[in-house]
């Protein structure tokens, strides 16, 4: 072969673009929630340390985390985060071993749903807050009631969410089970559950946070230690950057407790479409 027949393609090749990296959606979505993040708190600090905001009613971020960090060391914190996430999940956890085998008995039986529907339906909407002191009449005014009324918080989001994962299920895969000769037990622990679960685990999800907001909010009407009791004492005593301290405890641990249910739901649903995305 000689030179003329090299085309002029060949000749004066270029090589080829090297492909261009595209950054990945869910980065890009961390980097805007952690811009905004930090463009709030430099505007918290600097509005508070240069007089646009006063500071009395909001403290400067950082003498917020300073106060932060000396309860830390000093054990209070731990102490408050301890108690105030054991009532939290204590009560979610009651809420759920109650609430997911009613809302699956409920959709099998015509007669458990013709009982337990009204109530759902009518207790779902109302403030649970108000029963608050009906339990403290029946049972007392330490963690008992403040668990009880976390659990009855969390009871119809997960009740309600199980009872409509559970109905509504594609009827082809109970069929072909059926045809196959599996019982009704294993068809529920098989098929149903599984079908199941996604929306299980979203009315998990909605149920933790109001735990959370209701513990809070009980200890901030009931006192003692938490959270909510140390925020509302340090409001007595016009300590404003205990009150702001608190919220930010608040805030931390509502994060760490919501992404860790995120985490299980993923772990638990990896052969889901939705996580395979």
């Amino acid at each position: 072969m000689t030179m003329s027949h090299v085309g002029p393609a060949t000749k004066g090749a270029a090589p080829a673009p090297a492909p261009r990296r595209h950054i990945a959606p869910r980065t890009v979505d961390t980097l805007v929630q952690v811009s905004v993040i930090v463009a709030l708190a430099a505007f918290w600090e600097f509005g508070a340390r240069f007089g646009a905001l006063n500071p009395f009613l909001l403290p400067p971020l950082s003498t917020v985390l300073v106060r932060l960090w000396t309860d830390l060391l000093s054990g209070v914190v731990l102490v408050d985060l301890g108690l105030t996430l054991y009532r939290a999940l204590s009560g979610f956890l009651i809420a759920a071993l109650i609430g997911i085998p009613l809302g699956i008995v409920m959709s099998r039986s015509k007669a458990v749903r013709w009982f337990f529907d009204p109530l759902i339906s009518v207790g779902f909407p109302m403030p649970k807050i108000a029963f608050l002191p009906i339990f403290i009449l029946w049972f007392d005014i330490y963690d008992t009631s403040k668990i009880i009324m976390v659990a009855f918080s969390c009871f119809f989001p997960i009740v309600a969410a199980t009872y409509a994962g559970t109905t509504a299920l594609d009827k082809w895969p109970i069929w072909s089970a059926r045809s196959f000769g599996a019982r009704e037990h294993e068809i529920l622990w098989e098929v149903h559950l599984p079908m199941a679960l996604p929306q299980i685990l979203t009315g998990l999800q909605v149920a933790l946070p109001v735990g959370m907001i209701t513990t809070v909010v009980t200890e901030m009407l009931m006192g003692g230690r938490g959270i909510g009791g140390a925020m509302i004492t340090a409001g007595r005593f016009a300590d404003s950057v205990g009150v702001f301290a608190g919220i930010v405890e608040v805030i931390i641990l509502g994060f760490v407790v919501v992404k860790s249910l995120e985490y299980l739901r993923a772990r638990l649903l990896i052969w889901h479409p939705e996580t395979r995305r």
